[in-house]
């Protein structure tokens, strides 16, 4: 039972420190609208979104309402794209037709974003998978609220480094083809290494082959719940630390399971997990960084950062097991550049840099996320940048990413803005020193000697 000090503790973080729930995510298997025909598998795919979701958005307003807590988005993820339109997709274009389809079903719901345009090819790319990376750039141009991933390793199988050598085209195809929204098709564009099958955030998200007919998974968040509580501990001792941030964080899942159980039982659709990463948004205290800065570091990106930020993420993780039996996506800590103020002055003071970035990577959630570069970056240079994200998730057993946007007409030092929850960024310099040869190479790079352990 929840006692009257949880509720009220519940909400002063609510109204002080803007603990919200990020997302409820429903995932749809698509697996049974699968036709050889074009036509009917865009109805399929229509029907079935629309029939599923149609309650997802008015459930959520509803549980906001009675439990007075904050459910920031209400999103869809649907089984990868690319296997769902096999049969009936012979051209890029018609890959390009499904995302319209997807993205009129979501909005007929009334959802924020639909995540599931994707391909796992992770050893190797079917011609269906390789279609549809190459229609990723329309797709995103055509469409407002879709959301495409593209799983190129894992730590059971290698990189696919041919993938890898497509992504970094299709990433510079992309921001061309919304070069005139600031390039913000990128910005709905992921890579993964080993991505999870119950991802509740964007642009990641998508519903796994071993998932469910439909299911439900909550993000919950609160970065800036987490730096009131050290605020309260400062000059303390590490372990006072660690004890603080893991008991806040399961004060926080605590209020994510209420409403993923909630919601769960309101439309009738079994409750999958709770992604207790602590998402930042542009507002004002609600920063990873400015945890980092709280622990004792004068900026993100000092001497100290990479070991803060895998304190957090441990601990984290600690608290947030304790508070549900179902804990799964991702979890942990987000260290988005455009999403997170306190990254941005870090990056504007000159403290952080991607190399720092991609050194924080080995102990975060995910990865390199909504970072902009400048927009003549080369595909093969983006291609190195997922191949070392890659690497760094596939030898780490973790998951990790890329969300990079080069941004058409900047260069090092401008900055570019997205708006709303995507927030702004600088523009960040990328090596230019080449490694084109090796991306050329083509073929995978194997799997780690201990991913194997039958």
């Amino acid at each position: 039972m929840i006692n009257i000090y949880e509720v009220t503790e519940t909400n002063q973080m609510i109204e002080q420190a803007n603990l919200d729930v990020r997302t409820i995510t429903l995932g749809i298997s698509l697996l049974d609208c699968v036709d050889t025909n074009l036509d009917r598998l865009n109805r399929k795919i229509y029907d079935r979104i629309t029939t599923k979701a149609r309650n997802l958005v008015r459930t959520a307003k509803e549980i906001e309402a009675d439990y007075g807590i904050p459910i920031v988005n209400q999103r869809i993820s649907v089984t990868p794209i690319a296997l769902v339109g096999a049969a009936a997709c012979k051209r890029p274009e018609d890959f390009v037709t499904i995302a319209e389809t997807l993205d009129r079903a979501a909005k007929e719901v009334g959802a924020s974003f639909i995540g599931g345009y994707s391909a796992l090819v992770s050893k190797g790319m079917t011609e269906a998978d390789e279609l549809l990376i190459r229609s990723i750039p329309a797709a995103l141009a055509c469409t407002e609220i879709v959301c495409s991933s593209v799983n190129v390793g894992s730590t059971r199988t290698g990189i696919n480094m041919d993938a890898v050598r497509l992504m970094g085209e299709t990433i510079r195809k992309t921001a061309e083809a919304t070069r005139e929204n600031s390039c913000l098709g990128c910005a709905k564009l992921v890579v993964f290494c080993n991505a999870p099958d119950d991802n509740p955030f964007m642009a990641g998200a998508f519903h796994g082959v071993t998932e469910a007919d439909a299911v439900i998974n909550v993000g919950v968040s609160g970065p800036g719940v987490v730096k009131a509580a050290l605020e309260k501990v400062r000059g303390q001792d590490f372990e006072v630390l660690c004890e603080t941030i893991k008991k806040t964080a399961f004060k926080i899942t605590r209020v994510g399971q209420l409403v993923a159980q909630e919601a769960s039982r309101r439309l009738g659709i079994p409750f999958g997990i709770i992604d207790l990463s602590l998402a930042p948004t542009p507002a004002v205290g609600d920063s990873v960084a400015e945890i980092l800065e709280e622990i004792g570091l004068e900026s993100a990106g000092a001497p100290g950062t990479t070991a803060a930020l895998a304190l957090l993420n441990d601990q984290v993780k600690k608290g947030g097991v304790m508070a549900s039996s179902y804990v799964g996506g991702l979890s942990g800590a987000f260290i988005p550049v455009s999403e997170d103020q306190g990254m941005i002055d870090a990056v504007e003071a000159g403290a952080l840099s991607i190399e720092k970035l991609e050194a924080m990577t080995c102990v975060c959630s995910v990865g390199l996320d909504m970072i902009a570069i400048p927009g003549d970056t080369p595909a093969s240079s983006i291609s190195g940048i997922i191949a070392d994200e890659a690497a760094i998730g596939m030898v780490n057993q973790k998951t990790t990413a890329v969300r990079v946007i080069p941004v058409a007409g900047k260069k090092v030092g401008d900055t570019v803005e997205f708006g709303g929850l995507l927030g702004h960024a600088p523009v960040m310099r990328v090596s230019p020193f080449s490694c084109e040869d090796m991306i050329r190479r083509g073929g995978r790079i194997p799997a780690p000697i201990h991913s194997f352990k039958n």
